[in-house]
C-alpha cells in the first residue's frame, strides 16, 4: 500500500477554501514536473520547466489548451530537498474559487490524483524527512492557537521529543545486545554486564520516562487550553464576569437566580497562554430537574478544571460565609494540581469595604465590578501568576496522548525488567522485556509502525498537508 502511495502524483489546495487575494495548490510525487510543464506556459519563453533548478520560482500562465486560466507563479523544489522528500511544486494562483477548481480539475485529467488528508507529510515520513512524533507535530504547530502550545509544537517538530526517545532506545539497544550475547555464551556461564549496574541504569531510563510521563498534564493543558471553572451561588455575576473577562456578551445575564442551567464555555489567549473559561450553574438546593442537571455538570467541571474562581457577592458574603462555603471544595482548597482563586463581585454596588476585607487579602482574592468591567485585568493577571508562567523553551514536555500511552507502556516494561533481575530470571525472559520496552519506543517515533497506525495519525491532519 505505502509504495503504491509513493508512486503517484498527487495534488491538493494548500490554502483554506474560498475567496481571498491568492490559493496555493501543491502538488508532489514522480510526475510533477511533466504534468505540470503540459498546462504551464512560461512569460519568459527561455525558461525550460522541466530542466528548471530546485526552489525557484517562475512566472507564467495556466492554460487549457488555448484558453487562459490564469496567471501564476510556480515554485519549484526538487527530490530530495522539498517537504515531501519527492519533486513539488506549488502554484500560487489568484483566490477565485474558479480558478482554484479549474486548475485541479486540469491536473486530475493528467493521471494525478486528489491528495488525502495528511497525505504530503505522511510521505515526508515515508521518505525520511522526520520521524512520526515531529509529523504529529506539524499538525499540532498548524492548530496551535497560543504562544505556549505554538512552542510546544516547534519543538517537537524541532526533534527535541525524538532526540530524548532516541537517547532511551540506544540505552535499551545497547543493553540488549550484552544481555543476547550472554546468551551465546549460556553454557559457559558468562555475565557481560554487572546486575547492580545493570539496574542503576535500568533505575535511570525509569526516571526519565517518569519524567516524561509527568509532564503530559502540563503539556496537554498547555496544548488544548487551561481548564478554568468559574463557580459560586446563584445569582453573584459568573456569567457577568464570563463576558468581561472575553469582552462579549458570551452567556445570558439575569437578576433571576438559576438562568444558567447548563455550562458555557470559550477561550481566550493571555499572556501566550490558551485559557478555557467554563460559566457554570449557580450551586444550590435545585428546584427542578433540569437545573439540577446543571448543578451535576458543574461539579464535574470542577473535578476538570485545573484552576478554580469562586465568585462571591461582596455586598452579602463576608469573608466567614465565604470560607463557609468552601468547605464543599475541601479537595479543590486543599489539592496540589488545582488553584483556588476568590473573585468578590459587585463592586460598583459596594458603599464600605466588605466585612473581613483584610483575612481576604490573605487569599488570592480579586474584587472586581463585572457590570462596569472594572479591575478585570487583576482577575488575568492573577491567572499567569498561578500558573507560574511556566517555562518550557528548552524543556522536554509531551502533549500527545498517543505518545503518554506507549510511555506508560514503556515505563511498565522497564519495571518488569529490574523486578526479574530482582528475582534472578532467565537471560532470555530479561531479553523479552527489553524488546517489548524497544517496540513501545519505537512506535512513537515510527520505527516500529503499520498501516492502520499511519491512517489514524494522518487522517486527523487537513487536506493539503
Amino acid at each position: 500500500m505505502l509504495k503504491e502511495i509513493k508512486s503517484e502524483t498527487i495534488c491538493a489546495l494548500a490554502t483554506p477554501p474560498g475567496i481571498g487575494a491568492i490559493a496555493i495548490i501543491r502538488l508532489s510525487g514522480p510526475g510533477t514536473f511533466s504534468v505540470c510543464n503540459e498546462i504551464f506556459r512560461p512569460h519568459v519563453r527561455k525558461t525550460a520547466l522541466l530542466k528548471a533548478k530546485s526552489h525557484t520560482i517562475h512566472y507564467g500562465s495556466i492554460m487549457d489548451g488555448k484558453e487562459l486560466v490564469d496567471e501564476v507563479l510556480l515554485s519549484l523544489f526538487r527530490t530530495p530537498h522539498s517537504y515531501t522528500g519527492e519533486d513539488v511544486i506549488e502554484i500560487s494562483c489568484h483566490g477565485s474559487p474558479y480558478i482554484q477548481q479549474r486548475i485541479l480539475e486540469l491536473l486530475l485529467s493528467k493521471e494525478v490524483r486528489l491528495a488525502k488528508p495528511g497525505e504530503f507529510t505522511l510521505r515526508a515520513f515515508l521518505n525520511g524527512k522526520f520521524d512520526l512524533s515531529q509529523a504529529e507535530a506539524v499538525a499540532d504547530l498548524i492548530k496551535s492557537r497560543s504562544g505556549a502550545s505554538h512552542t510546544l509544537a516547534i519543538q517537537q517538530m524541532r526533534g527535541g521529543f525524538s532526540k530524548k526517545i532516541s537517547e532511551l532506545r540506544g540505552k535499551l539497544i545497547d543493553l540488549t545486545s550484552l544481555i543476547e550475547l550472554e546468551l551465546d555464551f549460556s553454557e559457559e556461564e558468562v555475565e557481560f554486564v554487572d546486575r547492580s549496574d545493570l539496574m542503576l541504569l535500568l533505575k535511570a531510563i525509569e526516571n526519565e520516562i517518569s519524567s516524561l510521563i509527568k509532564s503530559f498534564s502540563l503539556g496537554n493543558v498547555l496544548k488544548h487550553g487551561i481548564p478554568v471553572a468559574i463557580i459560586g451561588k446563584p445569582n453573584v455575576g459568573k456569567s457577568t464576569i464570563l463576558n468581561a473577562i472575553l469582552n462579549e456578551e458570551r452567556a445570558i445575564v439575569s437578576e433571576i437566580p438559576g438562568t444558567t442551567r447548563d455550562t458555557i464555555e470559550d477561550t481566550i489567549v493571555i499572556g501566550g497562554y490558551s485559557f478555557r473559561f467554563i460559566d457554570t450553574a449557580g450551586l444550590r438546593a435545585a428546584e427542578n430537574k433540569i437545573e439540577s442537571i446543571g448543578i451535576e455538570k458543574t461539579w464535574k467541571k470542577i473535578g476538570e478544571a485545573s484552576i478554580i474562581l469562586y465568585v462571591f457577592d461582596v455586598r452579602e458574603d463576608s469573608f466567614d460565609d465565604v470560607m463557609e462555603a468552601l468547605k464543599e471544595f475541601r479537595e479543590v482548597t486543599e489539592s496540589r494540581t488545582k488553584h483556588l482563586i476568590l473573585v468578590g463581585n459587585k463592586t460598583d454596588k459596594l458603599k464600605v469595604l466588605p466585612t473581613g476585607f483584610k483575612q481576604f487579602v490573605e487569599y488570592d482574592t480579586v474584587f472586581v465590578s463585572g457590570k462596569r468591567k472594572e479591575n478585570i485585568h487583576l482577575i488575568a493577571e492573577t491567572l499567569l501568576k498561578k500558573i507560574g508562567k511556566t517555562e518550557i523553551q528548552g524543556e522536554v514536555i509531551i502533549s500527545n496522548t498517543r505518545h503518554f500511552e506507549a510511555l506508560k507502556k514503556t515505563l511498565q516494561s522497564i519495571r518488569e525488567i529490574y523486578r526479574g533481575i530482582k528475582s534472578n530470571v532467565s537471560t532470555d525472559l530479561l531479553s523479552t522485556d527489553i524488546r517489548k520496552a524497544l517496540y513501545h519506543l519505537g512506535e512513537i517515533t515510527g520505527e516500529i509502525t503499520n498501516d492502520e497506525i499511519l491512517s489514524n495519525i494522518f487522517n486527523r491532519f487537513c487536506i493539503g498537508k
